[in-house]
């Protein structure tokens, strides 16, 4: 298998009860983010990902949307939407696996009301953990490729 780098973690988050915590490190494993309030829910849901092309495009529609409002666990500074479920991303020792677009949610709309149409196919995308590890801001992403034979 070999592997391209495509990018970096600009920010790291969780949720709480409380609301959403910036980290300078994240541990994951097969149930998700270890601290956040939804781990353990839904393994195909369990880290949400997003690309600071989603900011910037809000921001191209004069609309201020501060880090963590998507809701994302890995802000990075690489477009992952175009990914199909199945593709793999390595982030140190972390690999994780694509399984889904992230779906709107109302949460989108109590930033700005035109948010969840602006964003509608380019929110973030959903992955699972196969191979746990510790993450920090600043590490590099690589994708992983299958090698044809």
């Amino acid at each position: 298998m070999s592997k391209s780098k495509v990018g970096k973690i600009l920010e790291l988050f969780y949720s709480t009860d409380n609301g959403r915590v910036n980290t300078e490190e994240l541990s994951l494993d097969k149930k998700g983010v270890v601290e956040d309030k939804y781990y353990n829910k839904n393994i195909q849901r369990s880290v949400l990902i997003a690309s600071i092309y989603s900011y910037n495009l809000a921001k191209k529609h004069n609309i201020e949307a501060h880090y963590s409002s998507l809701g994302e666990n890995l802000l990075i500074d690489y477009n992952p939407y175009h990914l199909k479920p199945g593709a793999k991303l390595q982030i140190g020792g972390l690999i994780l696996e694509i399984s889904q677009n992230c779906t709107l949610c109302n949460s989108l709309a109590k930033v700005d009301s035109k948010l969840p149409e602006i964003l509608k196919d380019d929110r973030g995308i959903f992955a699972k953990v196969i191979k746990e590890a510790v993450i920090s801001k600043g590490d590099n992403i690589y994708l992983l490729n299958e090698e044809k034979n």
